[in-house]
């Protein structure tokens, strides 16, 4: 084991309890018909605090509800809108499941709190109100990802800003496009605990060679790397789309949407990232915060690589 990785380990017996991979900001409710004009609903997914509690669903004109059902005489048509999106939670997940055994999944954001429904299966959103809202989640997903940002802030501290930079996250991004895609069309299928015990081992292995001058594959290529990583973290992102869900209709653009607004985040980053570093690169201190920052990121992400196998073993 090299000395940048022994210390990396020493310090994460050494810390670790307070570091924790960002909470799921997204709910899920329910409703299934059970009768005409009538359904059941239910928050059927939520994180560690009751999305009952933050969210308050604002049925169509002409529905009446209770803690369990809502009663649509006319059906259930018109503008739904999630009052307390976009606070705790980023985004509301509405499935509707119908008698006729059809079944539409609606996505509410705080730039788009209401939905029209129609009173069918019948998914009739626009294209264009498709992708608003999952280009707004894939900016969301990427700037609530403490590991992706993590990630990236390692290859710029290996990489440095210069013209290999530009390369070396051209690589990332289109790797992570490619198995984002392929597992969101149900091409690539592979569970979830793995991919983010290894998205989190892809952060301490770049922290470590980051940490040593030697003419490793990583400083040669770091390209090359950077792709190898972005297929594991495009399966990252990939497992977000599939809690979202994807409209059936509008497949292509909301797949396509959620991978620019994930983009349009991740440069955003590294453009903040490259002007911090014009303003700070002649200080005396910048150079010897470079390794307390890395690792720090390696400890993290160590902690986190421990805890996630843990979860697969256990």
């Amino acid at each position: 084991m090299s000395r940048s990785l022994r210390a990396l380990a020493l310090l994460t017996l050494m810390c670790g309890g307070f570091a924790h991979a960002h909470e799921m900001t997204m709910a899920e409710m329910e409703l299934r018909e059970s009768r005409p004009g009538e359904f059941l609903w239910q928050w059927s997914a939520s994180g560690s605090v009751p999305a009952a509690s933050e969210l308050t669903p604002q049925w169509p004109d002409g529905c009446s509800s209770d803690d369990v059902a809502v009663r649509c005489p006319s059906g259930l048509k018109g503008m739904f809108t999630m009052g307390g999106v976009g606070q705790r939670y980023s985004a509301a997940i509405v499935k509707i499941y119908w008698l006729d055994g059809g079944m539409r999944a609606y996505t509410l954001t705080q730039r788009q709190p209401s939905v029209h429904l129609y009173g069918s299966a019948d998914d009739a959103r626009g294209m264009g109100e498709v992708a608003s809202a999952y280009l707004v989640l894939g900016v969301e997903h990427i700037l609530s990802g403490v590991d992706h940002l993590m990630f990236v802030g390692a290859l710029l501290l290996l990489v440095g800003f210069n013209r290999k930079l530009v390369w070396t996250i051209t690589a990332f991004t289109l790797a992570h496009s490619l198995t984002l895609a392929s597992a969101a069309l149900g091409l690539l299928v592979l569970r979830p605990p793995p991919v983010e015990a290894a998205i989190a081992l892809s952060i301490v292995l770049v922290c470590a060679e980051a940490l040593h001058d030697r003419a490793t594959l990583a400083r040669r290529a770091p390209a090359l790397i950077a792709f190898s990583f972005g297929l594991v973290h495009g399966l990252g992102f990939a497992g977000a789309l599939a809690e979202i869900g994807l409209p059936q209709k509008h497949l292509a653009t909301a797949l396509l949407t959620f991978n620019l607004g994930v983009e349009i985040g991740q440069l955003a980053v590294v453009s903040l990232a490259l002007l911090a570093w014009q303003f700070v690169k002649n200080l005396r201190f910048t150079e010897l915060a470079r390794a307390p920052l890395l690792y720090g990121f390696g400890t993290i992400a160590a902690y986190w690589t421990w805890t996630r196998i843990a979860a697969i073993v256990a």
